[in-house]
């Protein structure tokens, strides 16, 4: 099934963090992928400690409305080995998959469409869950979605100038 965490609020990747334990808890094996991030938040320790394979696009050091052409073609290719390697990976019978931020960068073209895609539908078919995290999924990702929980931002202490915490927002 795939699950889509979506909206303009926090704890869409808090979210994918809490299914990925309980799966990672009942003896699932579990891969959570961090696309826009380079893999520096507080609960990728965690995760790697309960057996959970881990990766993130490395070369992510800013957000993307702060990088060059050859900044975003770089990170394209980290996303699309990434994906490739996913679909590598179902055949050791994953049976979670989280892509956190994958909506962002699908929306971006940050990576292959098309390839990303046939992640999504192969790991559908071979019955692996899929999570899917990021704001303003498209039209071809929510007809594919069992679940969409829509977070919705009413108040939040950035709107008042307070930065991200460690620990609580990364």
């Amino acid at each position: 099934m795939l699950h889509i965490y979506c909206g303009n609020g926090k704890g869409k990747t808090t979210a994918a963090v809490g299914l990925t334990v309980r799966a990672a808890g009942s003896g699932m094996k579990a891969v959570f992928v961090q696309y826009l991030k380079n893999g520096t938040s507080s609960e990728i320790s965690q995760l790697r400690a309960l057996g959970v394979t881990v990766m993130a696009a490395e070369s992510c050091t800013k957000f993307t409305f702060q990088m060059n052409d050859a900044e975003k073609g770089e990170l394209r290719a980290e996303h699309d080995a990434m994906t490739e390697k996913c679909r590598s990976m179902l055949g050791e019978r994953v049976q979670l998959l989280v892509l956190d931020e994958f909506i962002g960068a699908y929306s971006k073209e940050l990576l292959n469409r098309e390839k990303a895609l046939a992640l999504i539908d192969e790991a559908k078919e071979k019955g692996c869950e899929v999570v899917l995290t990021g704001r303003d999924p498209a039209p071809e990702l929510e007809e594919r979605a069992d679940y969409i929980t829509e977070m919705k931002a009413v108040r939040h202490p950035y709107d008042k100038g307070v930065q991200a915490r460690k620990g609580i927002e990364y």
